[in-house]
């Protein structure tokens, strides 16, 4: 029996918008999402499921979240990785949030305190606990 897709997203992607960003993703509509070079980011990439949502995040420029993404293939070899130690997603274009929600705003929020996007700045996949996206997409207009 397959798991019905979780619809809230529960995971974070970072990427900088000068080499990849919102608007590539959406003319591309499915990308991988591969170059990931961190253990820890690599993990949370593999617990990913087919369905989960995802906040796509524009970092050092811009610092904001802008969309939604959806993974659309399970973690499998990163096709940019010579070592065979990388693994990607697939991803999928969803939508863009109503109003970016800045870092800034995060910091400022109560709610979000722990939210591993101030806790490890410089990770970038992460995991979002119900409760953190839920004021997330709150704060997006989203609620």
């Amino acid at each position: 029996m397959t798991k019905p897709p979780r619809k809230t997203p529960i995971h974070l992607m970072k990427t900088e918008p000068n080499v990849f960003g919102w608007d590539q993703q959406v003319a591309n509509g499915v990308e991988p999402w591969s170059g990931v070079r961190s253990f820890q980011a690599a993990n949370y990439m593999k617990a990913m499921e087919k369905g989960d949502q995802v906040f796509f995040y524009h970092s050092n420029i811009g610092k904001e979240i802008v969309g939604i993404v959806e993974v659309v293939r399970n973690a499998y070899q990163d096709p940019t990785d010579d070592t065979g130690r990388w693994v990607c997603v697939d991803v999928k274009t969803v939508k863009k949030l109503p109003n970016p929600v800045t870092l800034a705003a995060i910091k400022a929020e109560p709610r979000l305190e722990g939210i591993p996007l101030i806790r490890q700045s410089r990770l970038s996949v992460m995991p979002i606990s119900p409760e953190h996206s839920a004021v997330i997409l709150e704060m997006a207009g989203k609620a």
